[in-house]
Formats: C-alpha cells, structure tokens, sequence
C-alpha cells in the first residue's frame, strides 16, 4: 500500500506547521466511502531506554471484528516531541509499516486526533490525505476543545467545540465508562465517524482497531527491550 501525496518529513517547526496548515484545506469532510470488509488499527510504541519507535497496523474483517493481518516496523525517532506536530513523529514509521500490508482497507482508524486539532489536521487528517483513504481520529484524552459530560448510557454523545466550531464528538462507548474523543480524519462525516466507532467497540471502551493495534506494539516493544536488556 503506497501514499497517493508525498512531502518531505525533514522540516522544522515552523515548516512542519505551514505544511499543516496548507494539506488541512484538502481535508474532506463528508461521507465519501467505499463499502468497508477490512478497517486498519495503527499505534505507536516508543522506548523508554532508546529512541527506537515501533509502527504497528493491525488489519481487522469489518463484520467479524477478526484479525487478519498485522505488521510492524522498527525505526528510529527523527522529530522531535512537540504537542501538534505528532503525526511528523509517528508517520515516517508508520508509512513503512503500510508498506509491508497485503490487505487494503477502506477505512483507517487512528489512535490520535482528526480535525481536533489546533490546525484542524491531527495525525488522523495526515495519514487520511497521505493515502486518500476514510480515516477517523479517535483519543483517549482531548487535546483542544470544551465539552459538557455525555449521558451514561452506550452511545451517548456531546460536540467538542473549539472557537464556537464543532471539532469532534465525546463518544461515550459503553455504559458509565469514560468516553472517547471522536473527530473526522478525512472523507467521512462526524456522524458516520460515530456510527462507525460504535460498531467497533462492541465490550469495551476503545475501539477494536486501537485495542488490537496497541497490543501489537507493546508486545513487540517488550520483547525489543528484553532483548536489548541482555
């Protein structure tokens, strides 16, 4: 699986911002979706001990929620950490990552932000635009916005407002658990993002994809530092 767009990862700050602001122009925010049979989880594990970053994509059957391919990549962090910027920290690997994929998917899930974002092009609208793929944000934690608390119940839902705008939804996932933070990625709706989601998290709080992807990259990272450690 190869990018549709490439740009150069070797930018400052100031560069890495002004191509945000630039490519945050294509995002598309409306439903433009082929039918899904396979989404993609990815996620990132860093070291503690070395400045080694894991990449890990796990593709899951739509219906089934089953897996049916994973890969990872081993790289080295090239950027530096820096709140708004993190999809110039984690993509370069990621990229490789898709690159060893044999299944496409028609939908992409992102551990992270979409258009919740400062710049309204988190990490979800990057790989989205890269690929031109459906790609949803879907955090843990918000990184902008206000929000009134969502009811307790499964599918229950609150705006996310930056500057007076809607940024996201606070999706509550499962009842009395704390919600997620949902946000367009690219060639989606809001609503769309949510239903999908939804479909995702059938037990627990995060969506498969993210369960799945973050497994894969902690149980990788675990055996890196074990064998580093000997």
């Amino acid at each position: 699986m190869n990018t549709q767009l490439q740009h150069q990862w070797n930018l400052n700050k100031m560069e890495a911002i002004e191509l945000q602001r630039n490519l945050a122009q294509k995002v598309i925010t409306e439903d433009r979706l082929d039918p899904i049979l396979h989404v993609a989880g990815i996620d990132v594990a860093y070291s503690k001990n070395t400045d080694t970053v894991i990449a890990g994509i796990v593709i899951l059957e739509f219906d089934s929620l089953k897996v049916v391919e994973s890969v990872v990549f081993e790289d080295t962090v090239r950027f530096p950490y820096i709140p708004g910027l993190f999809s110039f920290r984690e993509l370069p690997p990621i990229i490789k990552a898709f690159e060893k994929i044999n299944t496409i998917p028609q939908l992409i899930v992102c551990d992270g932000q979409g258009i919740a974002h400062p710049r309204r092009f988190g990490l979800a609208c990057h790989l989205g635009i890269l690929y031109d793929i459906p790609t949803i944000g879907c955090g843990k934690t918000k990184l902008i916005g206000n929000f009134t608390e969502p009811d307790s119940y499964r599918g229950a839902s609150s705006p996310l407002v930056d500057k007076h705008e809607i940024i996201g939804n606070v999706l509550r996932t499962q009842k009395n658990i704390n919600p997620i933070f949902v946000s367009i990625g690219h060639r989606i709706s809001l609503t769309t993002s949510c239903e999908l989601i939804l479909k995702l998290s059938p037990n627990f709080r995060l969506p498969e994809t993210t369960r799945q992807a973050d497994q894969l990259v902690k149980k990788t990272m675990s055996f890196h530092n074990h064998y580093f450690s000997e």
